[in-house]
């Protein structure tokens, strides 16, 4: 005697997400706080804490991107301007950003963002298109974008 189903019929299952991968130039943030290297730390540090953020790239009068200042960097400073007792404003954006700024392209998955953010742990990528920045991705930008796709199959996402 053959095994018999109490399930009842399958439904077919139903692909409700768009056959398109989420980009992450539709989830990241292009209304962004920047600095200018010859900027004072204590004029970001004032920004930092006015707007609520932990950093901000740094861009040259052509928007080219050209470094990244963080807290951390201007807390480094902070401590060093203590320790010598130096003030403040006596020292700039250029001398205290990182200048090797890893980008994340606008075209990028979401997901393989969200894989870029675990294996670096930073906070946050800008996204440059021809050497001019135009946006920046964080953390949070992807957790809104997995928010919208809640209760839906997320492996159809990444393929087709």
């Amino acid at each position: 005697m053959g095994i018999k189903s109490f399930q009842g019929a399958r439904k077919q299952q139903q692909n409700t997400v768009p056959a398109t991968a989420l980009k992450v130039r539709d989830y990241m943030s292009t209304n962004l706080i920047t600095f200018k290297p010859e900027q004072t730390v204590q004029e970001v540090v004032e920004s930092l804490i006015k707007y609520k953020i932990s950093g901000g790239p740094v861009v040259n009068d052509r928007q080219e991107l050209v470094g990244i200042i963080s807290e951390g960097d201007c807390l480094k400073q902070l401590s060093e301007s203590r320790y010598y007792n130096m003030p403040l404003e006596h020292d700039n954006v250029e001398k205290r950003m990182a200048r090797d700024v890893e980008t994340i392209d606008g075209n990028m998955d979401v997901f393989d963002a969200a894989n870029k953010f675990l294996n670096s742990k930073r906070r946050r990528f800008p996204i440059v298109e021809n050497g001019k920045l135009v946006g920046q991705i964080s953390q949070k930008d992807i957790l809104k974008a997995a928010l919208e796709l809640k209760g839906e199959n997320w492996n159809s996402t990444t393929k087709g």
